[in-house]
This record gives structure tokens, C-alpha cells and sequence, in this order.
């Protein structure tokens, strides 16, 4: 009885499965055709206008199996230029790193007027040159202390145009000791003074350093312009009045007086190859003992009388 109620109750089962089957064979013919289609169907180019730009895409069509149709997969390929596409967004346009750079032209440019690696070369070995230059324009930019000046030149245009420099605190020292126990400050300006041609005026200053170091035989006790009670160095300086650039420098014991300290300096201007040269100093020099040194010496100058000189007006003015 159950055998034959089974079969009365499907009839229609060979219809259905069918159905089934066409239905499966559309599903399957469909999809081989989306495949014929994608198959036979290239990517093609597209172009995109976007804020009044011409952009190219590369379109690449697939068969998408979840929603069951024809989708696109879009490439960007760059900015439409006559038809080529110019990539803008390429990652390799994008900068590795960033560099400091603005900064150093002025300097580069000073240092190629003046030829200060030409005139550097004939004091300093040629390993010394550059980080020589590579202190003097830290202390311009940004100054450091010698621990931190390789950080510093990494992160700046030097270390692409000079790259591998020794610039370890132990190499900067020693290199900094070598020169002060060295005349190269001396042969720098004359080197100097013959490149650029020193003007006949020179401005001449002189200043007073105070340190608490037990290490530096040049201090010693004496007129002290920031009223301190420490030992001090005395630094002078000369300038080229129409250049205006320094052209040397010389370091005293701070015990010795400025008198001394003026006669010393023209000696060693004069010992440079500037033989004719005027003098422009300030008020601080005013004293009866440097006024009868510059006369002596036949010297042209000009030197503001001290403020405390009543009857002193105006300023000094010696052309032999």
C-alpha cells in the first residue's frame, strides 16, 4: 500500500526535475555567456573630466558572482596630456625624504664669492674642508653643540651634496684643537685678505669673554666690560668697512690691557699685506695712551671721544 501510494503522489516528478534542469542549464548558460562576454570583451580607456582636468582610467569588465552581472574594475592610469596619461600621484614622485635646503644657498653663495674652499685647501687636509664649513654654517642656521651636529647635517641638503662627512664630536674636536694650536686662523686671512682686496677702511672692535674653565691658559683677570668677577680672554676683530665681512681675528689674555691689545692687532694687520688702512673705531678705545699708539704709528682713524670728555665733541678724525 505504501509503495503504491508513493508512486500516486509523483506523478509530476519527472516534470518537475525538468524544470529544475532547465532552470539549472539557463542559470549555466547564462553565466557561460557573462563569461563569453568578458572573454571577448577588452579593457578599453575612459576618460574622466574632473575640476575642467582630463584624467585617463583603464576599465577592465568582470563577472561578479555574488549580484550575479557584469561589473568594472576601474585603474587610474594619469593626467590626459595629448592623449599619454601623466601619472600625478605616482608613489615615486612622492619624497623619500625631506631635506633642509633654502637656507644653505645664501651660504653656498658666500662661500663660492669669497672661494673659501680654494683658500680652506691650502690650510686645512682636504678631509678637514667641509666639516670645517659644515660647523661655520651650522652656527648660522641653527647652532649646535658638537654632539649634535651629525643629526643636524643629516636632516639638511649638505648630506646629499657632501655626503659620508666626518662629523663625529671626536672628529670635530680634534679638529677645532688642532686649529687653535695652529697659526691657520692667521693663514686664513691672509689668504683671504689677498683674495678679496681689503678695502683702505677696517673697522676694529674688541671684546672681553668671562669663563669659569680652569683649562684655558689665555684667561686672566682684568677690565671686565660685563662688570663680572671672572677671568677672561679678550677677542678682537677686524672688518672690512665696504665689504663687510670679517677679515681677522685674534685672541689676548684677558690681563692684557687694550692699549696693548690695539698695538698687537695693527702689527699683525699690517703683517697680512695691508700696509695703507684707516681705522674706524668706537668710544670704548678713546683713551690718551691708544690715541698716541695709532699717531705713532701713522695710522688714519676715527674715534668718537668718551662721553665723560666735556669739551670733546663730534669724534677724532686722524689723516695723516
Amino acid at each position: 500500500m505504501k509503495s503504491g501510494a508513493n508512486r500516486s503522489l509523483n506523478p509530476d516528478l519527472p516534470h518537475y526535475l525538468g524544470i529544475l534542469n532547465s532552470f539549472s542549464l539557463c542559470k549555466t548558460g547564462i553565466y557561460l555567456y557573462y563569461m563569453c562576454l568578458i572573454t571577448y570583451m577588452k579593457s578599453f580607456t575612459r576618460v574622466k573630466i574632473i575640476k575642467g582636468n582630463e584624467y585617463l582610467y583603464e576599465i577592465t569588465p568582470y563577472y561578479d558572482k555574488e549580484k550575479k552581472q557584469i561589473r568594472q574594475k576601474s585603474k587610474y592610469l594619469g593626467k590626459n596630456l595629448n592623449g599619454v596619461p601623466i601619472k600625478v600621484r605616482s608613489k615615486d614622485l612622492f619624497p623619500k625624504n625631506v631635506l633642509s635646503h633654502g637656507e644653505f644657498i645664501p651660504l653656498q653663495k658666500i662661500t663660492d664669492c669669497l672661494n673659501l674652499e680654494q683658500i680652506l685647501s691650502e690650510i686645512l687636509p682636504a678631509k678637514e674642508i667641509w666639516p670645517v664649513l659644515s660647523m661655520a654654517m651650522n652656527y648660522v642656521i641653527r647652532p649646535r653643540s658638537l654632539n649634535h651636529i651629525q643629526s643636524w647635517y643629516e636632516g639638511t641638503i649638505l648630506a646629499e651634496d657632501r655626503p659620508g662627512l666626518p662629523l663625529s664630536s671626536q672628529t670635530l674636536s680634534r679638529i677645532l684643537s688642532r686649529i687653535g694650536d695652529s697659526t691657520a686662523n692667521l693663514d686664513f686671512s691672509r689668504a683671504l685678505i689677498r683674495r678679496v682686496s681689503a678695502s683702505r677702511t677696517l673697522i676694529y672692535d674688541i671684546t672681553s669673554l668671562s669663563s669659569y674653565s680652569q683649562n684655558i691658559n689665555l684667561l686672566g683677570y682684568g677690565y671686565n666690560r660685563d662688570g663680572l668677577d671672572l677671568p677672561q680672554v679678550n677677542l678682537s676683530l677686524i672688518i672690512d668697512k665696504d665689504l663687510g665681512i670679517p677679515l681677522m681675528y685674534d685672541v689676548y689674555p684677558g690681563s692684557i690691557v687694550d692699549v696693548s691689545t690695539l698695538k698687537n692687532t695693527i702689527k699683525k694687520i699690517r703683517s697680512q699685506g695691508v700696509k695703507d688702512f684707516a681705522l674706524i673705531m668706537d668710544r670704548g678705545f678713546f683713551s690718551t695712551a691708544n690715541v698716541e699708539e695709532l699717531v705713532s704709528c701713522g695710522l688714519s682713524f676715527i674715534i668718537p671721544p668718551a662721553s665723560t670728555l666735556k669739551k670733546g665733541k663730534g669724534s677724532y678724525i686722524r689723516n695723516p
